[in-house]
């Protein structure tokens, strides 16, 4: 009885981590595309140069 609730607990452990990573990808991959967009579309400054689209 033990071997299998082990078991079943390494399963739903597995599944947990791979639905998390899943999630962390499609997360990341958001990021990138805002980045991206930011980097292209940023504004030009008063001297007509483009400054810097992040603020540190």
């Amino acid at each position: 009885m033990v071997p299998i609730i082990l078991v079943l607990l390494l399963a739903l452990l597995l599944f947990g981590v791979g639905f998390a990573v899943k999630v962390l990808w499609w997360i990341a991959l958001a990021v990138l595309v805002v980045w991206l967009l930011g980097f292209l579309l940023r504004g030009t400054s008063a001297t007509g140069s483009r400054g810097r689209w992040y603020r540190w």
